[in-house]
């Protein structure tokens, strides 16, 4: 079923990759403004935001009919830029809400949950996009939407749907009041026992995101 068909919009397969790059392009651009660390305050709900729209374009990909490349082999695009500083910012900004606990494969029974990182997940997210992105400002339109569609499903969509509930958990529990719960020995800077972790994880919702969203968080 085409996009065209689901959102009775304009039927051009054109008007359709212009608007998944624009998302994309949108994202990377606001991500990578987030990592600057120049408003740290807002960064939590900003990212929130921003993966969820992100999370738009992926499922119009999702639904969308298979995108097949126009050549049989993908075309080189060099090599990706590297995402270890940005990585590396987002670490230390959003430390230490960065580290959540995810469970990779709901329909895999008894799957134990793992440990993940935001700044990891966004830099992962952030490599296949502008992989597909390369495709477009090249004027490979099919391969850039091929990619982004087939990443979606087998890597980027995955985590970038973790990301938002991490992201989304961090505020309702500044807007629901609720301290962070302990996080049992996941990886997090050593030396910091649980309770400090905890406390300390209650210092940043109170004072860096808790304000930016004009709440109040009980002493």
């Amino acid at each position: 079923m085409s996009d065209a068909t689901l959102h009775a919009t304009s039927p051009d397969p054109d008007d359709f990759a212009v608007q998944i790059a624009d998302q994309v392009e949108s994202f990377l651009v606001a991500v990578s403004e987030v990592a600057k660390g120049d408003e740290p305050d807002s960064a939590v709900p900003f990212l929130l935001l921003e993966v969820s729209q992100l999370m738009l374009a992926g499922g119009r990909l999702g639904a969308h009919e298979d995108i097949v490349p126009e050549e049989r082999y993908e075309a080189d695009t060099g090599p990706d830029p590297d995402v270890d500083g940005l990585r590396e910012n987002l670490a230390r900004l959003l430390e230490p809400v960065d580290v959540y606990s995810e469970v990779f494969d709901p329909y895999e029974p008894r799957r134990a949950p793992v440990p993940a990182r935001i700044s990891d997940d966004l830099a992962d997210v952030i490599t296949d996009l502008r992989h597909g992105m390369a495709h477009y400002r090249a004027g490979r339109t099919t391969e850039a939407l091929w990619w982004w569609q087939f990443s979606y499903f087998s890597n980027w969509g995955s985590t970038a749907s973790a990301t938002l509930r991490a992201l989304q958990s961090v505020v309702a529990h500044v807007r629901l009041n609720q301290p962070l719960e302990e996080l049992d020995g996941l990886d997090t800077d050593q030396g910091m026992g649980d309770e400090t972790l905890e406390f300390e994880a209650g210092k940043v919702m109170q004072e860096e995101i808790a304000g930016p969203l004009g709440m109040q968080t009980g002493q």
